[in-house]
C-alpha cells in the first residue's frame, strides 16, 4: 500500500517537499493565431523553445523537491474504469463532445491521459464535420501548464479551482479527479462548482491566493477572481479556523499581465517581498481590504493603505523588492508584462524566475540573493545547498509568451512549516 502523500501548505516559502507540473506538450502545438484569443493568449507558442525552457525550469525543482507530472498522475487515476468512465462523461457532457466519448473509453489509461489534455481532432466523417471549420471535438488544454490555476493547497486542504473561462474548465476537472482519486494523496477537494453551495458568480484560480502565514491569506479580486471567490473561501475557513486573516488585493481587469495577484506581488522569504510598485503601494482606485474571522464569524472588513503595510501591522515585515528594479516605470512595465513579479520560492530566501528580466535581477542580487543560472545548477558546477539565499534564473524567451512565470507553472502539494 502507497503512503499517502500529505496536502499541507501553510506558507509561500517554506522548503518545498512536492510539486504538481505538467510539462507542455502538442497541446501548445496546437494553437493557431485564429484560436490564441480564445485560449487565453495573446500569441502563439514555439512548442521546440518553450519545452527547453520548460525543461530547465523542470530540472531545477527535481535538484530540490519531489515534482509529479500531471499526465501521469491522471494516468493513474484512469486505470480505475469506474473513475475513467465517470470522468469521460464529465468532460464530454460539460463540452458538447458526446461524439468522442465511445473513442475516449477506448483507451488505455495512458493514451486517455493524453487525449485529455492533448485534444481530439474531429473525425470528418459527416458533411457538417467537413465544412466545420473547429479542427478539435475535444479542444486542447493549451494552459495547463499553469498548473498553479486549477488546484489549491491552502493549508490541508485543496481547493478546486472555479475558472473564469470556461475553456480552462476541464483542467479543474482533471485535478479534482488525481486529489480524489490518486492512491498517493489522501485529501478531499472543496469545489465551489459543486453541490448546493454552487454560485455562478463564484470565480477563483490558484493564482489570487497566497498563503502567507497559517492564519493569513493574500487573495487578489480582478479578470480571474471574484469577490464571491473570496467569500467562498472565507465561508470554509472561518468554520475551520478559530482565526483567520484575509487581505485583499483588487487588481486592474486589463492589461492580461494583471490577470492574478502573483504578476505583481509574491512572497520571497520571511521578510522579503517583490512587488510591482504602481499596483501595489502607490495611490490608485485598486483598493486593499482587511478581512478578519473569529470564532467561526467575521469581526470587520475594513480598508488598508496596502498590502506590506497591513501584513506588518500582522506581525510581517516585509521588505519590498521593486520588479523593474527602480522608480523608472518603463522598465516595470517591461518587467512586469514579462512576469518580472512572479517568482516561486522552494524554501525561505530560495527562488526562481526569468533570466530576461535583469532589472528584477539586479534588485534581487542588490538585495542579498545570489544569482545563480540554471545551467550552472543542471551541469553540477553550482550546488544550492551552498547558498543561503538566491535566485536560480531560467532562459525564458517563449514560456513568457503564455502569461505567466514561475509561480504560475507550479501547484505545491507540500512544504515544511516555518520556524
Amino acid at each position: 500500500m502507497e503512503e499517502k502523500m500529505p496536502t499541507q501548505i501553510f506558507s509561500e516559502i517554506g522548503d518545498l517537499e512536492s510539486v504538481i507540473i505538467h510539462s507542455p506538450g502538442n497541446e501548445v502545438e496546437n494553437m493557431t493565431p485564429d484560436n490564441a484569443e480564445r485560449a487565453l493568449y495573446s500569441d502563439i507558442l514555439n512548442l521546440c523553445v518553450a519545452r527547453a525552457e520548460y525543461n530547465q525550469f523542470k530540472g531545477v525543482l527535481e535538484k530540490v523537491t519531489q515534482t509529479l507530472e500531471v499526465k501521469d498522475l491522471l494516468a493513474r487515476v484512469l486505470k480505475n474504469e469506474k473513475v475513467k468512465q465517470g470522468l469521460v462523461e464529465k468532460v464530454c457532457k460539460y463540452e458538447g463532445a458526446e461524439s468522442v466519448c465511445e473513442h475516449l473509453f477506448s483507451l488505455d489509461g495512458n493514451a486517455l491521459a493524453s487525449a485529455l489534455i492533448e485534444g481530439v481532432p474531429k473525425h470528418k466523417n459527416t458533411l457538417s464535420n467537413f465544412l466545420n471549420k473547429e479542427r478539435f471535438a475535444l479542444k486542447p488544454l493549451h494552459n495547463f501548464f499553469f498548473t498553479r490555476d486549477a488546484a489549491i493547497t491552502v493549508y490541508d486542504s485543496v481547493f478546486v479551482g472555479a475558472m473564469a473561462s470556461p475553456v480552462r474548465l476541464r483542467e479543474s476537472i482533471i485535478m479534482e479527479s488525481i486529489f480524489d482519486f490518486h492512491p498517493l494523496f489522501s485529501t478531499k477537494t472543496i469545489n465551489a462548482m459543486s453541490g448546493d453551495t454552487y454560485n455562478a458568480t463564484i470565480s477563483i484560480e490558484g493564482g489570487d491566493v497566497l498563503v502567507a502565514r497559517d492564519d493569513v491569506l493574500i487573495c487578489g479580486i480582478g479578470s480571474r477572481t471574484t469577490s464571491q471567490g473570496v467569500d467562498f473561501l472565507l465561508q470554509h475557513l472561518k468554520k475551520k479556523n478559530e482565526k483567520q486573516h484575509i487581505l485583499v488585493q483588487e487588481l486592474p481587469m486589463t492589461p492580461e499581465s494583471f490577470i492574478h495577484l502573483d504578476m505583481v506581488f509574491t512572497l520571497l522569504d520571511r521578510d522579503i517581498c517583490m512587488i510591482y510598485e504602481p499596483i501595489i503601494m502607490k495611490m490608485n482606485k485598486y483598493q486593499t481590504v482587511h478581512i478578519y474571522a473569529e470564532g467561526g464569524r467575521v469581526q470587520y472588513i475594513r480598508e488598508v493603505k496596502n498590502l506590506p503595510e497591513a501584513l506588518q501591522k500582522l506581525g510581517m515585515d516585509l521588505e519590498p523588492v521593486l520588479c523593474g528594479g527602480s522608480d523608472d516605470q518603463w522598465l516595470q512595465e517591461r518587467e512586469q508584462w514579462h512576469s518580472g513579479a512572479n517568482f516561486f520560492a522552494v524554501g525561505p530566501g530560495k527562488i526562481i524566475g526569468y533570466a530576461r528580466n535583469v532589472h528584477t535581477i539586479k534588485a534581487l542580487e542588490k538585495a542579498g540573493f545570489d544569482v545563480i543560472r540554471a545551467k550552472d545548477v543542471l551541469k553540477g558546477r553550482i550546488d544550492l545547498n551552498g547558498h543561503n539565499r538566491y535566485v536560480v534564473t531560467i532562459e525564458g524567451s517563449e514560456l513568457p509568451r503564455g502569461g505567466g512565470g514561475a509561480r504560475c507553472m507550479t501547484m505545491p502539494v507540500s512544504r515544511k512549516e516555518l520556524y
